[in-house]
């Protein structure tokens, strides 16, 4: 036994061990209640209204988030509280408008502070390589000149036959069901060829799902995995225990990793296929390869990352927007007959739509655009992190640290921004006095900026080419079961159920 072992062992005594832990965490409690106090209602953060209690503890948020409530509770915040509200300790949703849009996602001049995205609700590829998404500035806008020659309106031309040749698909599935009197899924129907032109685009190969009219277990786990990923992202946002609890245990289990595994591999291989080979007509991957080369090229990973982003930023949301558009024309006939009576009079068969003469039919465009504006695809908050120092958002100044985003259902169901913003007049978008209070620049479903949506061009080509095909083939009545369709819950996107209607041909 050393000297300095007698004196230390007979001063801890098991008693005085105990004292001191017990010293320790009240000095721990009291700092703690000190700070959440001061940061309740002293900090630069206690200007902002909302619920009291959310400027106490993250908790109400997070159950906001994890019951998929978003969509219902964070409008009826900012209609009672304003443009801006406080919706936990460190954050802020933003229901301001377009400049509130500019200040958190927009350009930024040199010098100029700006917010990053948050980690943790971004989250990473499966291989750990970050895709266009989450990438830091510098490899974002490496990957972004690569990637944007394929999105370009140009390129997306190219590809009318290939558009065309799935929605003939979708047309022929939909009018066998429609033929034997048979109720169709039009969410489905949408989901099915959205993922199949994706498909395409991205692997060279459809993925059969309008052929089997079902969807493949690979995509329902992509429904899945958006759920149980915000349910974790819930978690993580508590404490530092719980985050390190959902990344390192429940991520990072053995079953976790083989499904996330075989989810991976799904895409990898068919990105791999597709790389080792010439397609017979030009895809994403032939532009893409185009303009990649030399130091600046994407590697493997980022093709197998960039791709898994693909399959699901390029479907499911615009499936999402057509399902919505669909059912609020249905809910508003004289609206239906209105754009009906457009696209009948203008094209008389498929062979006879051209994506230009689409662009230009303009209650159309009109009609998806209030599609957007009561049903955004992505309803929540995106979050960004102010950098240190603080900025400024919509004249009012965050402190370095905070979590703000602009809330798109909260905005575009905002009186302030919209007249009768709760009803569906796609007027708005065309002139109509009644609406001339609007600001319709405060609508920016595809977000702004040098992060902007990538595949916005492709999402409007398909939006008015196969809205177009369903009015000018079909008329359609909505279904009694879904009658309340958009009562729905958000789990970063929509949980939606069947959009269930009869369809019968065209007369004429």
């Amino acid at each position: 036994m050393s000297t300095i072992d007698v004196p230390l062992t007979g001063f801890l005594k098991p008693t005085h061990a105990f004292s001191i832990v017990l010293l320790l965490a009240a000095v721990g409690l009291v700092y703690y209640i000190g700070y959440i106090t001061w940061l309740a209602l002293f900090s630069d953060l206690a200007k902002f209204p909302g619920p009291p209690l959310r400027a106490w503890t993250k908790i109400p948020a997070i159950h906001t988030m994890v019951t998929g409530r978003d969509g219902e509770i964070y409008p009826a915040l900012h209609k009672q509280y304003g443009p801006v509200v406080r919706i936990s300790p460190t954050e802020l949703s933003f229901a301001s408008g377009s400049q509130a849009w500019q200040d958190i996602y927009g350009f930024r001049r040199s010098g100029q502070p700006k917010p990053y995205k948050d980690r943790i609700f971004y989250g990473q590829a499966f291989n750990g390589v970050d895709s266009i998404i989450i990438a830091e500035d510098a490899n974002h806008t490496r990957q972004r000149k690569i990637l944007s020659h394929a999105f370009s309106d140009k390129a997306l031309k190219e590809q009318e036959p290939m558009l065309k040749h799935w929605t003939e698909k979708m047309k022929r599935k939909i009018g066998g069901r429609a033929a034997k009197g048979e109720k169709v899924d039009m969410l489905k129907m949408y989901n099915c060829t959205t993922f199949d032109v994706m498909g395409d685009l991205t692997f060279a190969e459809g993925l059969n799902m309008l052929e089997d009219g079902e969807y493949s277990p690979w995509v329902k786990s992509i429904f899945e995995g958006i759920k149980v990923g915000t349910l974790f992202r819930g978690l993580k946002k508590y404490n530092a225990l719980t985050d390190y609890v959902v990344s390192y245990w429940l991520r990072n289990s053995d079953f976790a990793r083989k499904k996330q595994a075989e989810h991976w591999n799904y895409s990898k291989d068919r990105v791999d296929r597709r790389l080792q080979k010439t397609p017979d007509r030009p895809d994403l991957w032939s532009k893409i390869l185009e303009k990649s080369h030399g130091p600046e090229a994407l590697t493997v990973d980022e093709h197998h990352s960039i791709a898994a982003l693909f399959m699901v930023a390029g479907t499911e949301t615009t499936a999402t927007a057509l399902s919505g558009t669909t059912y609020h024309l249905l809910q508003n006939p004289a609206t239906l007959a209105k754009l009906t009576a457009e696209i009948r009079a203008a094209f008389t068969s498929l062979d006879d739509f051209h994506l230009d003469d689409l662009a230009r039919q303009k209650y159309l465009m009109a009609v998806l655009q209030e599609g957007l504006r009561m049903y955004p695809p992505v309803p929540v908050l995106l979050p960004r992190r102010v950098p240190d120092g603080g900025m400024a958002v919509d004249g009012q100044w965050i402190p370095g640290g905070t979590t703000i985003g602009g809330h798109h259902q909260s905005t575009y169901r905002s009186e302030t921004h919209f007249k009768d913003a709760d009803e569906f007049h796609p007027e708005r978008w065309l002139g109509d006095p009644e609406f001339a209070g609007d600001h319709l620049d405060a609508l920016e479903p595809f977000s702004v900026g040098p992060r902007n949506c990538l595949g916005k061009n492709l999402a409007w080509h398909e939006m008015r080419l196969l809205l177009a095909t369903v009015i000018l083939y079909f008329d359609l009545e909505l279904c009694d079961e879904s009658k309340d369709w958009s009562d729905q819950r958000v789990y970063t996107l929509w949980e939606k159920k069947p959009l269930i209607c009869t369809l019968k041909p065209a007369k004429g």
